[in-house]
C-alpha cells in the first residue's frame, strides 16, 4: 500500500508522533470530557489539512500519530 501523498511536483508522507497534555497533568481526560475529547482533536486536524490515523487517551495526556502537510509547521 502507497501512502504516499502529492502535489504539484512532490511526493510526501509527513507523519508525527505529538503528546497532548493538560496543564499540571490534571487527571481529566476520563468521564465526560473523554467522549468528545477524539473527535475535537479530529475536526481541528480536518480543518488543517491533517489527518488523525492513531490515538491513545491516558488519564493525563493523549498520544497522537498525525499526517501533517508539509506546508504546515508541526507546532
Amino acid at each position: 500500500m502507497n501512502s504516499e501523498q502529492s502535489l504539484s511536483h512532490t511526493k510526501w508522507e509527513c507523519k508525527y508522533h505529538l503528546t497532548w497534555i493538560p496543564k499540571y497533568r490534571k487527571k481529566e481526560l476520563y468521564g465526560d470530557l473523554r467522549k468528545n475529547l477524539g473527535e475535537v482533536f479530529r475536526e481541528l486536524a480536518r480543518r488543517r489539512e491533517c489527518e488523525v490515523l492513531e490515538g491513545h487517551l491516558m488519564a493525563d495526556h493523549a498520544h497522537m500519530l498525525i499526517s501533517i502537510p508539509p506546508k504546515y509547521a508541526v507546532s
